[in-house]
């Protein structure tokens, strides 16, 4: 899952959530009707409009569901059981990731200096 750490904006529509976390916008409209904690606002032309608290709680079911494996119902459980604990995990997960692709991207550095001599 993309980390998301640079949400600047106050409010995205859904094609814009759906890209960032690589979803289709289909799953993110199910998974609102599925999961109470994804509540985006509403125009009056019922565009949906996602906070980034929202796409905080979007990234949470992504982890338990699409990550972790687990059925809607038990990642509904688990999160009304111990959301902070998952937020933390989630947390961890998406700065190890951060750092992973840095170290990556200095490999590359490093491996393209190598072949330059």
């Amino acid at each position: 899952m993309p980390e998301n750490n640079d949400l600047t904006k106050k409010y995205y529509k859904i094609g814009e959530v759906a890209e960032m976390l690589q979803l289709p916008v289909s799953t993110l409209r199910f998974w609102e009707r599925e999961f109470s904690i994804i509540r985006p606002k509403r125009s009056d032309g019922n565009t949906r409009y996602y906070t980034p608290h929202d796409i905080e709680n979007v990234r949470l079911v992504h982890y338990l569901v699409k990550e972790k494996g687990m059925k809607i119902d038990a990642a509904r459980a688990e999160i009304n059981r111990n959301r902070d604990n998952v937020s933390k995990r989630v947390e961890v997960i998406d700065r190890l990731r951060g750092i992973r692709d840095q170290l990556l991207h200095i490999k590359a550095a490093m491996d393209s200096i190598r072949f330059d001599r």
